[in-house]
């Protein structure tokens, strides 16, 4: 059932309860827990935190708290299954959902007491109606148990009867017959394509505006959440664009409220501001020359893999008017003359390049003075330390550290994340221009096919969804900027990796074709289960993406 009053028929029922969290690991999931955790901070609601990396993991998660927790909130996981029947559930539990995933399963949303979805109805979710998908089961003994056993009737008015009766339950056969096959339709329709909604961090940012609790954190938190869904390339640009508009306005609201206050200006202030910055990663924690070389929109237009590339890189360099030396040094040690006008400089010669959208709307904070971030640094730096594979640490440890890389009192862990996805981007360029430059991807039909053999360099990093989502789709640009088959320009990914060597397990991630005008609807998740299927393999749909197997 989907909820309304998001004050009402969720904080008030919850705010003097035990609540179990259960939160999935991806960043806009951390965020919105963040601000969630906040929340009850305020009103001293107990809660016992459980991380949780897929339906495996949801399970047994719920199977160990059922038994001391009536209420439980689910975080960008649960809502695109039959939650009830995944769980078996006892009757009095209360399940409160925040997920991005779509489509929603039916079965929740027309679920009207145990499941509670915390999701934006104004998003396109085209639910099919009651009446299209469930129906009363008919007595099959309707006539004939009207019959009286007392009063014979003559055997010709029986007989009539009789035959009336037989072409009334094989009409009603028929009907219920025509009906099941319009329902497994319009269910295939509905549900044949996975997509994401609107952030579960500005779903829970909006509870706490409600509640006039917001804070500059939790409103921060909530931009960390929209920009993780463009960074993984999630939503659509238009509601990228629509989503930043709302936020915006949160932002002015903040910064006005704020204008008059005496510590607007000390030593650990926050400061969030709109911005037209660049689509160059991480460029104010790096070099600009690394930046733009591992950066998947700059990289793919120069395609930097090959030594054409390479030239028409120096060239864009040049006419830039930058020496070498200034770009290829630290952002903060670059002269102060050149980075006043730099991101200027850079949009100029970018449009006589042909990079004519190389700045994006997006947010900037302030901690103090001296420390300055992009809103998808924080989520590069995040990501990096949610799935880091450089020390054997279990998947819930991980998780605490990209949650503690969020607070603004522990920057440390979020300089080590920035570093750590340093070294994933670099990882991820080098592996891209391997691929491309070996012939690695393969037409296959349908669709192309990319397999990351066990001895690749830093293949144990692409283990891990995320990494492997951006792999993949920073892959597909750079084949469709690099090849002249143009229908393998309109052909979507597949791409393998090996999960676990000793277990002998693969990830598989399937992404639509790359198209600037996508709706950023994958097919994938239902057309690996029918592989699965057709074939008899072993596979397990855990991941809460079903496009990722």
């Amino acid at each position: 059932m989907f909820i309304t009053d998001i004050r009402k028929e969720f904080y008030d029922v919850v705010v003097n309860q035990r609540v179990a969290l259960l939160v999935s690991l991806d960043i806009d999931a951390l965020c919105a827990c963040k601000i969630l955790q906040a929340l009850f901070h305020c009103d001293q609601v107990q809660y016992t935190l459980v991380p949780v990396t897929g339906w495996q993991d949801l399970g047994t998660a719920f199977l160990e708290h059922k038994e001391q927790f009536r209420y439980f909130v689910l975080i960008n996981c649960g809502a695109n299954v039959d939650l009830l029947e995944t769980l078996q559930p006892e009757e009095d539990s209360i399940f409160f959902i925040c997920d991005t995933h779509r489509p929603v399963d039916v079965v929740n949303v027309y679920n009207d007491t145990q499941v509670k979805l915390m999701i934006k109805q104004d998003d396109d979710l085209g639910v099919p109606s009651y009446d299209d998908i469930f129906r009363d089961e008919e007595e099959e003994s309707g006539d004939s148990g009207n019959e009286s056993d007392g009063d014979p009737e003559p055997s010709g008015k029986r007989r009539r009867y009789e035959e009336g009766a037989v072409e009334r339950r094989i009409e009603r056969q028929r009907a219920k017959r025509e009906w099941e096959a319009r329902r497994r339709e319009i269910l295939f329709d509905y549900e044949q394509y996975e997509y994401h909604g609107t952030s579960a961090a500005m779903m829970i940012f909006e509870l706490a505006w409600v509640l006039t609790k917001d804070t500059k954190d939790m409103l921060w938190w909530a931009v960390i959440g929209l920009t993780d869904q463009w960074v993984h390339d999630k939503i659509t640009h238009m509601k990228y664009v629509t989503d930043i508009a709302t936020l915006q306005r949160h932002v002015s609201r903040h910064n006005h409220r704020n204008e008059d206050e005496e510590n607007s200006l000390s030593i650990d202030c926050m400061r969030i501001s709109f911005e037209y910055d660049l689509r160059l990663a991480l460029y104010q924690h790096w070099s600009l020359y690394e930046s733009i070389c591992n950066s998947s929109y700059s990289s793919c237009h120069f395609k930097l893999w090959s030594m054409h590339g390479q030239k028409k890189l120096q060239e864009f360099l040049a006419d830039m008017g930058l020496p070498l030396k200034q770009v290829k040094q630290k952002f903060n040690s670059m002269d102060m003359s050149i980075k006043e006008n730099l991101r200027e400089v850079i949009e100029e010669s970018s449009n006589k390049y042909g990079m004519k959208d190389i700045r994006i709307q997006t947010f900037g904070v302030h901690f103090g003075f001296n420390n300055r971030f992009l809103a998808s640094d924080v989520v590069h730096a995040a990501a990096a330390l949610l799935e880091n594979t450089e020390k054997d640490e279990s998947p819930g440890d991980n998780f605490i550290k990209a949650l503690d890389c969020l607070s603004r009192s522990n920057l440390e862990r979020l300089h080590g994340g920035i570093a750590l996805a340093k070294k994933k981007l670099m990882a991820i360029q080098q592996t891209v221009a391997s691929c491309i430059c070996t012939n690695l991807i393969l037409s296959q039909g349908p669709f192309l096919y990319c397999y990351l053999l066990e001895g690749t360099p830093d293949v144990k990093l692409f283990s891990k969804p995320m990494a492997l989502t951006l792999l993949c789709k920073y892959l597909l640009k750079a084949f469709v900027c690099s090849t002249r088959n143009k229908r393998c320009k309109l052909l979507p990914l597949i791409m393998a990796a090996p999960m676990d060597v000793e277990k002998g397990t693969v990830l598989v991630l399937g992404i639509p074709p790359e198209s600037d005008t996508s709706d950023k609807k994958n097919f994938f998740g239902r057309a690996f289960e029918k592989a699965a299927e057709s074939t008899s393999s072993r596979t397990l749909h855990d991941h809460f993406d079903t496009s990722s197997k």
